[in-house]
């Protein structure tokens, strides 16, 4: 009879380290499921970023390549009164404008030469943009091409 209880005590024991062991295990492989899960999201949420920006890129080089046409839509629609013409260049900017592209306004601004660029001097209000020569567009606040414009001066200097 003691032999009996002498074996259950043991078996006992053995059972209760085992359950310790069992737990333990328990937790380290929870905390390692719960770590890989983490990790995978910060995967996913870098190559979403990461996806988001290439994207960017190839919009901006295809805007870059689409935007000497555009001048040349701009410098027709100077010389030719359409209506099909004019329509045909507001679908053109929409189809930009939707992919993020903004025109820089230049019309009485201040001279900004992160935004524009001098090509002539007139004389007029000091440091204004006077005349827009060639558009600028920015496509989430970078700019694609800065705006080529006339600036004022108080006194032309010839």
């Amino acid at each position: 009879m003691k032999k009996k209880n002498e074996e259950q005590t043991e078996e006992e024991q053995i059972s209760e380290e085992t359950k310790d062991v069992d737990v333990n295990q328990l937790v380290n492989l929870e905390n390692q499921l719960k770590r890989a899960l983490a990790d995978y999201q910060n995967l996913e949420r870098r190559i979403s970023a990461e996806k988001s920006v290439w994207i960017m890129a190839a919009n901006k080089d295809l805007i870059l390549k689409l935007l000497p046409v555009l001048d040349n839509l701009f410098l027709a629609q100077k010389h030719i009164n359409d209506a099909g013409l004019d329509l045909s260049i507001q679908k053109f900017l929409d189809a930009l404008y939707n992919e993020g592209m903004e025109r820089i306004e230049t019309k009485d601004k201040d001279f900004d030469p992160n935004l524009m660029e001098c090509v002539s001097v007139q004389e007029g209000t000091d440091n204004k943009a006077l005349e827009e020569v060639r558009p600028g567009f920015k496509i989430n606040d970078t700019v694609l091409r800065p705006a080529q414009v006339i600036v004022g001066s108080a006194k032309q200097n010839n």
